[in-house]
């Protein structure tokens, strides 16, 4: 198996962990009243991640793309940073991160971890990979075509998370549920 098939293999099994993790956060988060938020712009989300995933390795087939190392070797350290990115987030969020918008009623917006330096650091790591895994291999069509196609959806999910965020307390005022 190719080393690039397999990265993005494995970026596909971290998925499934992100889901995994999703669900049994979307339970909690619901035994605690949660509600969610704008739900119907979730498949198109799914659809365009997974189609990132597909794309770049079909461009790499399709347009036999090479391995070029001066651009190769810095693009996948920027997608592995954007894996570690997205992990501070999970682990900084615990059962509050979700794939989805779901906030608990009464629990403080979170203000620590990288969210202490930006509003939305998962949504960084999002736009870092949807660059950086396609043009490991050289697979600009991906990398182009997911990022204008991102673009529009990410205004909307913004828009969305924003809204649900501002119906929770500031972060000193509310306890913590565990």
């Amino acid at each position: 198996m190719a080393p690039y098939t397999l990265l993005v293999l494995l970026v596909a099994l971290e998925r499934l962990a992100e889901l995994v993790t999703a669900r049994r956060n979307a339970a909690w988060s619901r035994r605690h009243g949660a509600s969610e938020y704008g739900g119907g712009h979730y498949p198109v989300m799914v659809l365009l991640h997974t189609g990132l995933l597909a794309g770049c390795l079909a461009e790499t087939a399709l347009a036999d793309r090479p391995f070029v190392p001066v651009l190769g070797w810095p693009m996948l350290a920027l997608a592995l940073a954007a894996q570690g990115l997205r992990w501070w987030c999970i682990a900084t969020l615990g059962p509050r991160w979700n794939t989805r918008v779901i906030v608990v009623p009464g629990l403080p917006r979170v203000d620590r971890g990288p969210y202490h330096l930006l509003a939305h650091p998962n949504y960084l790591a999002v736009v870092a990979e949807g660059i950086a895994l396609p043009l490991v291999h050289g697979n600009w069509l991906t990398a182009t075509g997911f990022t204008l196609l991102n673009l529009p959806l990410l205004a909307v999910r913004l828009r969305c998370e924003n809204a649900a965020l501002a119906t929770l307390p500031a972060p000193a005022a509310a306890p913590a549920l565990r």
